[in-house]
């Protein structure tokens, strides 16, 4: 009989994988959305299962918390035309068998070398360090700078998230910073003489 873990592992692999073809069959934004909080939650039990468990409750918080919430605000705030949408699916289906063939060529690639014991095992921790700490030492010393690249490239989707549902709108007061930088100091100012006449 297989161990509970075990069986834990393919029930939350199977809706971590069921979950993920909805992500990408949904017709609804909102529903797609709502499919990848899903998979999140299932990704993080995986974690959890495997001994990870900064990583699972960095992706709960994170990612289901923070960036999927963003994703939905961005969805309802865009007012996606999903008839305009529809009609151009069919067009990149190539594309998209394409590179998923690929992804699983290159999954396999790394299994089948796995298996043959050529991708050495990673070096073992002393007893008393736990994942976290193992996890905060490579990522803030050999994995800086690919850490900074990611926040950096989080910076830029926040502002490409604000940029896309910016509108003008009428009636609304904006500043126009380039009218305010140009204004002259005479069209601005009016020197009153307060003394009374004699």
């Amino acid at each position: 009989m297989l161990p509970v873990t075990t069986i834990l592992f393919y029930i939350f692999s199977a809706i971590l994988l069921g979950s993920a073809t909805l992500v990408i069959t949904a017709r609804n934004p909102v529903y797609a959305t709502l499919y990848l909080v899903l998979a999140f939650f299932n990704a993080a039990a995986l974690f959890i299962l495997l001994g990870a468990e900064f990583l699972g409750l960095i992706l709960i918080l994170v990612y289901v918390g923070a960036v999927m919430v963003l994703f939905l605000f961005v969805v309802m705030m865009l007012d996606i035309n999903l008839a305009r949408i529809k009609e151009g699916f069919l067009s990149y289906l190539p594309l998209g068998l394409a590179i998923a063939i690929l992804g699983v060529l290159e999954l396999a690639v790394v299994f089948w070398t796995s298996s043959l014991g050529h991708i050495p095992a990673p070096a073992a921790l002393p007893a008393d360090t736990d994942n976290t700490r193992a996890l905060g030492i490579l990522l803030y010393t050999k994995y800086l700078y690919p850490f900074e690249i990611a926040a950096v490239i989080l910076l830029v989707a926040i502002i490409a998230a604000i940029a896309l549902t910016l509108r003008r709108r009428t009636g609304t007061k904006t500043q126009n910073i380039a009218a305010q930088m140009a204004v002259r100091a005479k069209d601005r100012v009016q020197l009153v003489d307060l003394r009374e006449p004699e």
